[in-house]
């Protein structure tokens, strides 16, 4: 089915949402010329035919909500309705019932039970899955196709159901229960520690002075890179990156009594990932951020391209957004938008302690494919989450309610968090230094006054400032205006300025209370 506009949510269940995300140029025409915009309705009628729908321009917002958003750019899109956009519900239906009949019918049930239950509970899930991708209700991304992110909400969903099981069990089945995943977990391992000689320059190494920083450079340097340039383009925002980026190695030094994978050299925290891992990802991330916020969205059937060459190119684009929304958070702007600039980066910061907490209590080496498959994810939902949440803040009369992606995401992350509360509580609880105490005091502080000033006592300041203004003002006309005879004051040189003064002043005010 065509994705020429997007359903907002709480809508039907339709498979034509339009995706926030970049759109490939398209191709030109044989003469060199661009193809004409035609300004059209974006639904199409549900009987075309395979090209035969006129050309669209659309935004990357809904239209029925009124006009778009500065930050969201205009896509032009031809219409092409193919195979590839088409609901295959039935399709879908008939091979799910013709496999489970060959395995009902035409299979031997084996006799062993554990492997009749592991068979039973996948089958399970990919009913579940089957199901979702072709019903699910869709959300804000169309590229490189609806059914993938309907697929990675199902996921989700599945992820939920399997750490709320994990949640009820005992400390010991739950550890015990990761061998039916893997026949190699269950075991305590022990954490790597990070720190150790810290000298950059070992003299008393003859062979590699140098050899503590060739023993810190491992897999999770490219990955540490990956995943910030990964979650710049989630986030969309350099300041936000940073302040994550910075306080999570500020929440490495204060539980590294706690995980002994968290001690590490200070240039290993603030030079190999504040400077070079993060800052380099994030870097390259904005960079990205600036080209896909300056092209071209513009779309054309693959058929209607007359070279192979713009063939091409036009199915790699296929794997990239259908337009682009610039995020502008301003946290600054009203309290509730500072809130949730802080509820994010919590949800994050916590996010990233339950990768390390969560193979710490369920004996997972960090190199388990289980980690892996966590941390892709979480690339996979996060973006959408994202995108949901900056809906609901940016355009809360239109987006109602939350996302359903952001809602299990936040749902995820602090099912992951009760679970290390569970199975490892005595870690958590083990003191803070005093010192850290003392920072984290400070530093919490530190944001609450700055909330009550910019919130409540720059406000009352400012409007305090204005009735005494105005009070002034009324009580200098009332003593100096004459009158002209009907009861008004005469307008004199003296008094036009005066007036014009005072309109400029309130001016200022109500510009400086509405920021």
């Amino acid at each position: 089915m065509r994705r020429s506009e997007r359903r907002g949510h709480g809508g039907g269940s339709g498979k034509a949402a339009l995706e926030e995300e970049e759109q490939p140029p398209l191709p030109s025409e044989p003469n060199g010329a661009s193809p004409p915009v035609a300004e059209v309705s974006p639904r199409r009628c549900r009987g075309a035919t395979p090209g035969a729908a006129a050309p669209t321009t659309t935004t990357a917002s809904t239209t029925t909500h009124g006009s778009r958003r500065s930050t969201e750019s205009e896509v032009y899109d031809d219409g092409t309705n193919t195979f590839f956009w088409q609901a295959h519900t039935l399709t879908v239906l008939f091979i799910l019932t013709c496999t489970l009949g060959y395995v009902t019918l035409l299979e031997e049930t084996p006799q062993d039970t554990a492997y009749n239950t592991k068979r039973g509970i996948v089958a399970s899930i990919l009913v579940f899955l089957c199901f979702g991708v072709t019903q699910a209700k869709d959300g804000p991304f169309s590229r490189p196709h609806p059914a993938y992110w309907r697929f990675w909400l199902c996921v989700s969903v599945v992820y939920e159901l399997f750490l709320i099981f994990i949640l009820f069990q005992t400390v010991h089945d739950g550890r015990q229960f990761m061998k039916f995943i893997d026949p190699n977990l269950g075991v305590p391992l022990p954490e790597r520690d990070y720190g150790g000689n810290c000298l950059i320059y070992d003299p008393d190494n003859g062979t590699d002075p140098f050899h503590n920083i060739w023993d810190k450079l491992d897999g999770f340097v490219p990955a540490h890179f990956l995943g910030w340039y990964i979650k710049t383009l989630m986030i969309r925002d350099w300041w936000m990156c940073m302040i994550i980026s910075v306080m999570f190695e500020f929440l490495e030094y204060s539980l590294e009594h706690q995980l002994p994978n968290f001690s590490e050299c200070w240039w290993d925290h603030w030079i190999m990932d504040v400077v070079v891992c993060n800052g380099l990802g994030i870097y390259c991330g904005m960079k990205t951020l600036g080209w896909l916020s300056l092209k071209t969205y513009s779309w054309q059937g693959l058929w209607n391209i007359p070279t192979y060459k713009g063939k091409m190119k036009r199915i790699a684009f296929q794997f990239t957004p259908y337009s682009w929304v610039k995020f502008e958070w301003k946290p600054a702007s009203s309290l509730r938008r500072w809130l949730a600039v802080c509820g994010i980066i919590f949800i994050f910061l916590l996010a990233e302690l339950n990768t390390f907490y969560l193979k710490f209590v369920l004996w997972m080496p960090p190199e388990h494919y289980l980690v892996l498959l966590r941390l892709v994810f979480y690339v996979n939902v996060g973006g959408v989450a994202m995108r949901e949440i900056y809906d609901f803040m940016d355009d809360p009369k239109f987006y109602k309610k939350l996302g359903q992606q952001a809602w299990l995401v936040a749902a995820i992350t602090a099912t992951e968090f009760l679970i290390v509360v569970k199975y490892d509580p005595y870690t958590l609880t083990l003191s803070l230094p005093f010192y850290i105490t003392q920072c984290w005091i400070i530093g919490v502080t530190l944001v609450l006054i700055w909330t009550v000033w910019r919130f409540f006592i720059r406000n009352i300041t400012l409007r305090y400032k204005e009735i005494r203004r105005q009070k002034q003002e009324h009580k200098y006309e009332k003593d100096n205006c004459l009158s002209n005879g009907d009861g008004h004051p005469a307008l004199d040189d003296t008094n036009v300025l005066f007036l014009n003064n005072r309109h400029f002043q309130q001016g200022k005010i109500k510009k400086n209370i509405s920021i």
